[in-house]
């Protein structure tokens, strides 16, 4: 049976490939064919034909082993194959999942870290790259992850005229100056003017 690009196409090499496994094909059957004829002129005219079918069986067993290195071949382009598609999986599933994670409102720098403890088999991407189950997952990760979200600050109404100190803690200007907290020391700052004053 001899090697067609039909059959090539059929395992999934890929055209550049069938080009080559061809071309090799084809030197090697041209090889065997100049050699055949060489064997049958040599076998008319000497009585020793059979040192020549010695080495005629030997060219056939070569071709029985360039067919097993085809088929190793055929078996490492395979399994390539299967791994760079699951690596593209991954990174189409992890880019969904940090998208419903953003719209969560989870900080992107907190994101990665989820990624590494979430079965990502639960993200199920369309034909579309679209995620199937949207839903459930952002439910899933309002849940789970709330305790990662960001929440706004709020922020007290402004009082014109605010109390003034009435007891707590007394600062001096450098313990004021300590506070590693810039808000906070701010704070006191204002709490305690009169010592930043003249």
């Amino acid at each position: 049976m001899s090697i067609t690009r039909k059959m090539l196409k059929a395992m999934g090499i890929e055209e550049e490939k069938i080009d080559q496994i061809i071309e090799a094909h084809r030197e090697t059957v041209d090889e065997v064919a100049k050699e055949r004829d060489e064997f049958k002129a040599t076998a008319e005219k000497l009585a020793n034909v059979e040192k020549d079918l010695v080495k005629a069986n030997a060219k056939v067993g070569d071709l029985t082993e360039e067919n097993n290195k085809l088929k190793n071949v055929e078996k490492e382009y395979s399994d390539y194959k299967a791994d760079v598609e699951a690596k593209n999986t991954k990174a189409q599933k992890t880019k969904a999942y940090k998208e419903l994670l953003t719209k969560a409102g989870i900080p992107e720098k907190r994101q990665d870290a989820i990624i590494k403890v979430t079965n990502l088999d639960t993200v199920i991407i369309d034909k579309d790259g679209n995620v199937e189950n949207s839903k459930e997952l952002s439910a899933s990760i309002n849940e789970e992850w709330a305790d990662f979200k960001v929440t706004e600050k709020q922020k007290g109404a402004d009082v014109p005229n605010p109390p003034g100190n009435t007891g707590g803690t007394a600062y001096t200007k450098d313990e004021i100056m300590k506070i590693k907290d810039t808000a906070e020391r701010q704070k006191v700052m204002l709490e305690n003017k009169e010592l930043f004053i003249g």
